[in-house]
């Protein structure tokens, strides 16, 4: 690292470039070159003119789901002290209404603003050197502080909490996977696998408080020394999940399972679970699998729920092959689709001779590239419902989810002020930056907007 002021000379630069190892090196390295990607891009190409009609009610309601974190510092305090805050926003679009406003010349802005419904939820947790009540450290009070927010935040009023959404998923773990190694104790100087448990309960070995949020392992990725914005990601990212959960979960709670016919569900970035808890993969996986064939004996129809990858190696490598090697962009058809399989992805984006599905153990759905009517760019991942839109060795139309339907979707949300994103995240975004809503249930109001409008057809 150099010094304040201080400028690198090319001398370094010349040693690189000339160095035999370096040279030697380049000799060795297996790069795919573009021109190879085009049999793999005509076989599963598929333009949406090529796809039957589906049948399905077309959502009219866009629910988009996003989150945003912030790390602080107290004014006062211990040198080097950090909180984190946390936001998730979901913002209710309707779409028909849109459509109408659309219409006229001049659009009323007090109008306009009726098209969205937001809501959010704000959470607060204490990172490097910041300790609650009378914790013997910053990690303690982390996993009280998470139990605690758990459980005190819900999407419906008398509905069911997170912490109670996160438990049911718990217990799948537990009673379908009883032979998954369990993580190792929180607790310092316990050199055992911590046992499950649900709620706040006792450690056998140390007379210490677990909780059922320990098994997320989250508090692993404290760094006590330094900042922690990967921590407060990964919490946000986790959060945003559950409350995908729990949203449809009181739904089925509150007899609402009929409006999912109407909903598109879309949330910002994949449809995954990554780092300490992604064995939350599995059974979000199940439970929404549980949900969707309870809904679908009442809508004849599966849910639309979809994740927006809008940065990354997939999205750079769909920029990538819709740019000639002379340069020129827009080699794809507009309204064109390309269905990713494992051998396309590990071959040309994520090199790989693993035997093993790419994301099986942290995605819950597959992913295509889509080129809309607008040109823009867009990553969709869909949810899987069964086992064959899971098996993602074979690209088929019928394996992606309402694929016909996301089409027609995302052509008509994708965003004019901001490339290769869509309007309803984008509004989103801005509600769990500047998080207007401050102290409101998330999904109350979206949930009595949603049921009064379905009431009045």
């Amino acid at each position: 690292m150099g010094f304040e002021g201080e400028f690198a000379s090319y001398e370094p630069l010349r040693r690189v470039l000339d160095s035999k190892k370096i040279q030697d090196l380049q000799g060795r390295m297996r790069v795919q070159s573009t021109e190879s990607f085009n049999g793999a891009i005509k076989t599963s190409l598929v333009h949406k003119s090529e796809l039957p009609d589906s049948g399905n009610i077309r959502p009219d309601l866009v629910l988009a789901i996003d989150g945003s974190h912030l790390e602080g510092h107290p004014e006062k305090g211990f040198p080097g002290a950090e909180y984190g805050y946390i936001t998730i926003a979901a913002v209710l679009i309707d779409l028909k209404l849109i459509s109408q406003l659309e219409k006229e010349d001049i659009i009323d802005p007090k109008l306009f603003r009726k098209t969205e419904t937001p809501a959010t939820q704000e959470s607060c947790f204490p990172g490097c050197n910041i300790t609650l009540d009378n914790d013997k450290d910053a990690k303690a009070s982390l996993r009280k502080a998470l139990f605690e927010d758990f459980s005190s935040t819900r999407s419906l009023n008398n509905g069911e909490t997170i912490l109670e959404t996160y438990e049911h998923l718990l217990k799948i773990k537990v009673d379908r996977f009883p032979d998954a190694r369990k993580p190792d104790s929180p607790i310092e100087g316990v050199e055992r696998e911590m046992e499950y448990g649900f709620g706040e309960y006792v450690c056998p070995h140390s007379g210490e408080p677990l909780y059922s949020t320990d098994a997320l392992r989250l508090h692993e990725l404290m760094n006590p020394s330094g900042a922690n914005g990967e921590l407060f990601g990964q919490i946000m990212a986790t959060l945003e999940k559950l409350w995908l959960v729990n949203i449809l979960r009181s739904c089925e709670q509150k007899d609402l399972l009929s409006t999912l016919r109407r909903i598109a569900f879309i949330m910002d970035g994949p449809l995954a679970v990554f780092s300490t808890s992604s064995w939350l993969t599995k059974v979000i996986e199940a439970e929404l699998r549980r949900i969707n064939e309870k809904q679908k004996h009442i809508n004849g129809q599966d849910m639309m729920i979809i994740g927006i990858e809008k940065s990354g190696i997939f999205f750079n490598h769909f920029r990538d092959i819709d740019t000639s090697k002379e340069g020129i962009p827009d080699v794809f058809p507009n309204q064109s689709a390309l269905l990713l399989t494992d051998e396309y992805i590990k071959k040309n984006i994520i090199f790989s001779e693993s035997t093993k599905p790419y994301g099986q153990d942290t995605y819950f759905g597959r992913k295509f590239f889509y080129k809309a009517a607008s040109g823009q760019r867009i990553v969709p991942v869909v949810a899987w419902f069964n086992e064959d839109q899971k098996n993602i060795r074979t690209a088929n139309p019928e394996q992606f989810n309402r694929l016909a339907d996301v089409m027609s979707l995302l052509d008509m949300v994708v965003s004019n002020r901001y490339p290769n994103s869509l309007s309803p995240l984008i509004s989103a975004h801005a509600e769990a930056a500047i998080p207007l809503n401050i102290g409101t249930r998330l999904f109350e109001d979206i949930a009595r907007e949603i049921k009064e409008r379905s009431e009045n057809g």
